[in-house]
């Protein structure tokens, strides 16, 4: 049996969300929402750009608004920006109404993953022992999410694989 909930992964940026979302919505036939994506495509400018151009508070009220919508109208796979979940009326929206996914990797895997992108505001701001500290933080509050899946060693594929099995029994 297939669950009507949506899947709404959260994780740092760099873990995955867009990747294995992708492949997933793909999979199972279903809309693939890109939250990060939906906001560009609305301030027509990336991330970064919306950090710093408009600051970050601006862009959490945008996330905040963009997601909270496509949470309850729309119906499908849904990768939230890093920071999202942290919002406590998204993080509260996900956790009643939906399946969600912790995508976890090691905190060095994390780092190395992020450390050198210009896409990322706060991978462009921050040093090796910030970003850790980001992490670390951001952890506790990942944690919540319904199911964590280990992603250290494991291929996309192989990764997908576990979601789509937690998905069909749900």
């Amino acid at each position: 049996m297939k669950s009507k909930k949506n899947l709404v992964f959260v994780g740092m940026m760099g873990c995955g969300k867009s990747t294995i979302g992708s492949m997933i919505s793909k999979k199972l036939n279903l809309n693939f929402f890109d939250i990060d994506q939906l906001i560009e495509n609305n301030q027509k400018m990336n991330v970064s750009k919306i950090f710093e151009i408009k600051g970050e508070s601006f862009f959490r009220d945008v996330e905040k608004k963009i997601t909270l919508d496509i949470l309850k109208n729309k119906k499908g796979v849904i990768a939230l920006g890093g920071g999202a979940f942290i919002t406590r009326a998204i993080k509260n929206e996900v956790l009643e109404n939906h399946l969600s996914f912790w995508l976890d990797w090691n905190i060095d895997t994390l780092v190395n993953r992020i450390k050198n992108s210009k896409k990322r505001p706060l991978a462009v701001n921050s040093n090796k022992n910030e970003l850790k500290e980001i992490i670390k933080k951001r952890s506790i509050i990942y944690s919540k999410a319904l199911y964590k899946i280990d992603c250290e060693n494991f291929t996309k594929q192989q990764i997908a694989k576990k979601i789509i099995d937690i998905y069909e029994t749900n």
